[in-house]
């Protein structure tokens, strides 16, 4: 039977194309962004769901755009995919954007919000589905600079908070007994933004990505 993957993430799993200007940007290929390699790698047996949306935040209302806090809209989404088999969730680096003066373990706090939302959300609307497992990802650290002055005010702080997150949010994940990804270890942050994922980024975390399914998550 195939198994459906849900990627619940930010820009980073939609496929935002880095540029030196910042904006206006277009969207990688379906083929490379990593979403795409991770459907390629895993091969036949498994759907890829890509729910991706620039500047979504894990908890937190952004206020430039009611859209993007990732809680509020992820119950709708697993009852929009059900049934799921794996949700695999990668948010937190908007999260580190100035204005939202969050701290590295209030960021991890609003990550394991959403993994609660995952575990309770057996059923959908007329439906008794189980609930999908969880495969939590820490997204890479910021790079240390960005060409573009907005951005660079925009993430103040940011690269700081997000060199903390992988490590807090292992520390979640061996709390709540789910499998757990370091991004960061396996790539860098090598987008001309300082933000975003190169081809090859993606290429990398996608492969790698594929390797942590069928080990950790579906490997009996």
């Amino acid at each position: 039977m195939t198994k459906r993957i849900m990627c619940f993430g930010d820009s980073l799993t939609w496929g935002w194309k880095p540029t030196l200007a910042g904006v206006p940007v277009e969207r990688y290929r379906k083929e490379e962004r990593w979403t795409g390699v991770l459907a390629g790698k895993l091969g036949d047996g498994f759907e890829i769901i890509e729910e991706g949306l620039s500047g979504r935040t894990t908890n937190v209302d952004d206020p430039l755009d009611p859209r993007l806090n990732g809680a509020m809209y992820l119950p709708s989404a697993l009852a929009s995919h059900l049934p799921l088999d794996l949700v695999v969730l990668m948010l937190g680096t908007n999260d580190t954007k100035a204005y939202f003066n969050r701290t590295p373990f209030e960021i991890a706090a609003g990550i394991s919000k959403l993994v609660g939302q995952i575990a309770f959300s057996m059923g959908g609307v007329g439906t008794a589905y189980p609930a999908p497992k969880v495969l939590l990802v820490a997204p890479p650290p910021l790079a240390a600079e960005m060409p573009s002055p907005w951005f660079d005010e925009l993430f103040n702080g940011g690269r700081t908070k997000t060199l903390q997150m992988a490590q807090l949010y292992r520390k979640f994940a061996d709390f709540a007994q789910i499998p757990f990804f370091d991004a960061g270890a396996v790539i860098n942050t090598e987008g001309v933004d300082g933000i975003h994922f190169s081809v090859e980024n993606n290429a990398v975390l996608g492969t790698a990505l594929a390797t942590a399914i069928t080990s950790q998550v579906f490997s009996s």
